[in-house]
């Protein structure tokens, strides 16, 4: 008997679902479950297998329902919390930690090689969303006065868009003027694009910003990426109501369509010995926040359909002229970046929650 276990805590709702897992169907002798507050407790046979939750999790027992057995995954089952968790921190980190008149220093993500040194801002802006033009010709009733305007930042100047932001290039010489791609020269990872002339292109998931006087410490690619389109994610539903969103490459291609659930969800998991050969794994190894017997994430939850080599191509296209649909535009090889991400998150969850109509979860 493993008892290692999943639970799916929803802190708007303040309900929880707990998966125990077992590796090779029910064993032979009776299983005791046991759900107290602060822990879990299987028996069975002569074994008794304890985990303690986090502080911040706080289960109602009497709340148990729904109880059932899958086979290959173990039993199933819902309850209540006592109180709710503290709310997760998803604001878009970007906008809050750029400030006027502060030195920043720009690094390639992917390698830490310095892009950008010792560059202050006198306005940091952000940006109207890609449709605004579209959206002035509905509210003028005289031809658009910002047709012939350009929104490029000058020196001094850093402006803000949903997935990039935009510098002036000051005394950096530019190649060409405009659709030439930004790439780093130790990694050869592409950052971004040249606009204009003067004016350069950064994708957030391609450079790390930090105040000249701290320290650079590297993240893992993997969970860079998942947090910084997570938080645009939560920051565009709750800014603008919108839940649907294609991720399109700079190449204008679609990779995916993402379905945002909710923002409001917290995994634990028991990280037991054999956790790292587990189905139940997040993401495995690379993606550990610790070491300890369990494990704690604030994740958003979303459905997504693959649009590679033309799948889905039907719903993509409807997606595309949808004006509730909000595009999401990535360097092509963080669009698949992001999708080998979503899959091995598919991969870790049990198999009955895996998808959900024709999209997976």
């Amino acid at each position: 008997m493993a008892g290692e276990f999943l639970l799916e805590i929803r802190r708007g709702t303040q309900s929880a679902l707990l998966v125990i897992r077992y590796e090779t169907g029910l064993p032979s002798s009776p299983v005791d479950v046991s759900v107290a507050a602060d822990r879990l407790e299987v028996r069975s046979g002569g074994s008794c297998e304890v985990a303690a939750l986090p502080a911040e999790v706080s289960l109602a027992p009497s709340s148990c329902r729904g109880l059932s057995h899958l086979p290959g995954e173990g039993l199933h089952l819902r309850m209540r919390l006592c109180r709710p968790p503290p709310s997760a921190d998803l604001v878009f980190t970007l906008r809050e930690s750029l400030k006027p008149q502060k030195n920043y220093i720009f690094y390639c993500q992917s390698c830490g090689d310095i892009i950008v040194k010792e560059r202050k801002f006198l306005r940091v802006l952000p940006l109207p969303s890609e449709n605004w033009s579209a959206l002035v010709e509905e509210w003028c009733c005289h031809p658009d006065p910002f047709a012939r305007s350009t929104l490029h930042p000058q020196r001094g100047d850093c402006f803000l868009g949903d997935t990039f932001f935009l510098l002036n290039s000051g005394s950096e010489s530019l190649k060409s003027k405009e659709n030439t791609r930004v790439i780093c020269k130790r990694c050869k990872t592409m950052l971004g694009e040249t606009v204009s002339s003067d004016t350069i292109k950064y994708y957030v998931t391609e450079v790390i910003i930090r105040p000249s006087e701290g320290s650079f410490s590297p993240t893992l690619r993997s969970q860079f990426v998942q947090n910084m389109v997570s938080q645009i994610l939560a920051e565009l539903s709750s800014a603008k109501s919108t839940f649907r969103f294609t991720i399109k490459g700079d190449n204008g291609k679609i990779y995916i369509l993402i379905w945002l659930l909710n923002s409001d969800t917290l995994l634990v998991e028991s990280l037991g010995r054999s956790s790292s050969h587990s189905g139940f794994t997040l993401f495995g190894d690379t993606f550990m926040p610790s070491s300890g017997p369990v494990g704690t994430w604030n994740a958003v939850k979303v459905l997504y359909q693959p649009c590679i080599k033309s799948r889905n191509k039907d719903i993509a296209d409807a997606w595309e002229n949808d004006i509730g649909v909000h595009p999401l535009t990535f360097p092509s090889e963080t669009c698949m970046e992001l999708l080998l991400i979503l899959g091995l998150s598919t991969a870790s969850l049990p198999p009955s929650l895996r998808y959900m109509n024709s999209f997976q979860v």
